[in-house]
């Protein structure tokens, strides 16, 4: 696609730089990713709700035994909290706590490390009693009931707990009697002198939304069938919602599903920051790292809205950056401002920056350029007033690059744009309001050598993969079963990862007359077992199809200086008969024209080479949906 040079337009501020040498990166450094422990490092105001949810704990041990549940999604601070809320704990009378990280557990080891973690935390003349109580309860170890008394005297803490476990774990009898015996362990222990106030035992467990189904069945079992006695308070940190029926625990059966209803009395979720809290947070972090002098205020709402308001993810993101600057050697000839700015435009808009990097698929062009010509075309097709003579031949000329025919621009302009913005790529008409987008860009334009950067981007440069929105639950994080893709790489072309013959007996027809730009699928694909054939134009298809039906074609739609030969090809193969399987059209530059043209084929359309390996996976199991879904990269099944 043709590229135009922008129309005059206000330089933006940062245009006024000075054209200096790029300034050397740093001093930079890292920040961690660790739960804030004290108020001081408390950057988003958790320390109030701390502080109250602390109270309501005490004030309520007479109410003892309960569950509550801190709420939010990964990344959110409940850590952060449950940890405050730990430290304000240490300034009452007779409170103790525990923590228990359940991701640190798998399977039924759970129950085990969670039972003890709490007899752990009680005085060792506790334990004894509470061991000789057991060993006078049963008549088999009557017997031997003075040799167990005196061994166990020597023995320390855990020596004891170890010895409470064998003796309540040692059969189903004895299992019966755990919640009992642990009771009589609880209020022998939480009685105090003057019994005013009682000890409380406040016991913080985390990460339950991050481990297997087994995991948190265990760790339910624990708190509801052996734990529950008075004296215990119980906290845990989760995303209720991972937890759900429809979530992380999807196979449980219905009496499982109403055990899990019973675990929590209550929740307190925990609100999303607020924008000037977390315009905030994003400053101190900034300044933490070295790079506030490199946010201005739209790269500040930009983070803010764009990352949901994570507080987890914000770091990923300004770790990222220092790493990038600190140690890529592309950005040695460019301001450390290049590496944000275009980090940034990677991780929140990747549609746009695949084709900015040079997506596969011919017809790219500079899409910078093209977008800020067309925010200027826009604006005069939008405006009251007819289009000024001296810009005339400007917005022809566009339109003429865009397969449009010259119009008579003093009527009819509504209708030019929108036909215009049928052959633009699908996100401009949103991203030309977006206030942060287009600031981003334009500051990405005024950085010195800027040519240069965007050049090296379209080149191939070696970026890192953005950064994930979330990892996803322990359960559902190892890839399926037959899944060819390990990490992403900058484009979104994966960089796969074959597990077995898993694609064994598909045949896939690839068409593109650049077969270079689609070699790490093409080789993922065979060793996963698929027998891929390239074709580098529409005669040398034909001839493959007519030795052999594939399973599925792959193709471009600009090949051979005709920029709609892809969709033409395939029409005349669905009009003569000649294939009616899955077709996916991989392009670099998706339209709502292209989108529309093939939906009428029933193919499938994508600039993500994510989506390629998803759709063959589908392919391979004879699987075709009855209807495609508009998403941001193109059409895709629906599921």
């Amino acid at each position: 696609m043709p590229t135009s040079a922008p129309l005059p337009q206000a330089a933006p501020p940062s245009a006024a730089r000075p054209s200096a040498a790029p300034p050397s990166p740093g001093p930079f450094a890292l920040l961690n990713d660790e739960p804030v422990v004290e108020s001081g490092a408390d950057l988003l105001g958790a320390g109030r709700a701390a502080r109250r949810l602390a109270g309501l704990l005490v004030a309520s041990r007479d109410s003892t035994p309960f569950t509550l549940a801190v709420d939010a999604g990964w990344g959110m601070g409940k850590s952060s909290l449950m940890r405050l809320v730990d430290a304000e704990l240490a300034q009452a009378p007779e409170v103790h706590t525990v923590w228990y990280n359940a991701w640190t557990s798998t399977g039924a080891d759970a129950l085990e490390g969670l039972i003890k973690s709490v007899l752990m935390r009680f005085d060792r003349r506790v334990l004894r009693r509470g061991l000789q109580r057991i060993s006078e309860r049963r008549a088999l170890l009557r017997a031997v009931r003075s040799v167990l008394t005196v061994a166990a005297g020597p023995l320390g803490v855990a020596g004891l707990v170890d010895e409470l476990w064998r003796s309540l774990s040692v059969n189903s009898q004895a299992r019966n009697e755990m919640r009992g015996a642990i009771g009589e362990l609880v209020q022998e222990w939480s009685q105090t002198d003057d019994f005013r106030p009682r000890r409380l035992l406040v016991v913080f467990i985390d990460d339950l939304d991050r481990c297997s189904e087994e995991t948190v069945l265990a760790v339910c079992e624990a708190v509801k069938v052996y734990l529950d006695v008075p004296g215990l308070e119980f906290v845990i940190g989760c995303d209720r919602s991972a937890l759900a029926p429809n979530g992380l625990l999807r196979d449980l059966s219905p009496a499982a599903s109403a055990f899990m209803e019973k675990i929590f009395q209550t929740s307190y979720r925990i609100p999303v920051p607020d924008q000037q809290g977390v315009r905030e947070y994003i400053d101190r972090c900034a300044r933490a790292v070295g790079i506030d002098q490199l946010l201005d205020e739209r790269l500040t709402t930009l983070l803010a809205e764009r990352s949901a308001r994570n507080p987890r993810r914000i770091k990923r993101l300004v770790n990222g950056f220092v790493l990038e600057a600190t140690l890529n050697p592309m950005w040695e000839d460019f301001p450390p401002e290049a590496v944000v700015r275009t980090l940034l435009l990677q991780y929140f808009y990747p549609d746009f920056y695949r084709m900015v990097a040079g997506a596969p698929g011919a017809g790219v062009g500079d899409v910078i350029a093209e977008f800020r010509t067309y925010q200027q075309v826009r604006r005069l097709l939008r405006t009251p007033q007819s289009v000024p003579e001296a810009e005339l031949p400007r917005v022809n000329r566009f339109l003429r690059e865009h397969d449009l025919p010259e119009q008579d621009l003093r009527t009819a302009r509504g209708e030019t744009l929108s036909r215009l913005e049928r052959q633009l790529p699908s996100g401009f008409p949103e991203m030309v309001s977006d206030q942060e987008f287009t600031s981003l860009i334009e500051g990405l334009v005024a950085l010195p050598r800027s040519d240069e950067l965007l050049r090296r981007l379209r080149e191939g440069a070696s970026l890192p993969a953005p950064v994930q929105a979330e990892p996803a639950p322990y359960a559902q994080a190892r890839p399926p079963q037959g899944q060819l893709y390990g990490t992403v790489s900058p484009d979104r072309t994966a960089a796969p990862r074959a597990d077995g013959q898993v694609l064994s007996g598909v045949h896939i027809l690839w068409v593109d007359d650049r077969p270079r730009n689609n070699e790490s699928l093409i080789a993922a694909f065979r060793a996963a077992g698929a027998a891929v054939r390239i074709a580098e134009d529409s005669a040398a298809a034909d001839a493959a199809i007519a030795v052999e039906r594939p399973t599925l074609i792959i193709s471009d739609i600009d090949r051979g200086g005709n920029p709609r030969e892809g969709l033409e090809h395939i029409a005349r193969l669905r009009h003569d008969g000649r294939y009616d399987g899955y077709v996916v059209f991989y392009a670099g530059r998706v339209t709502p024209e292209r989108m529309a043209l093939a939906k009428e084929l029933q193919a499938y359309l994508t600039s993500d080479g994510s989506e390629i390996e998803r759709l063959v996976r589908r392919a391979a199991k004879g699987k075709r949906p009855r209807s495609m879904t508009l998403v941001e990269g193109g059409w895709v099944p629906s599921i």
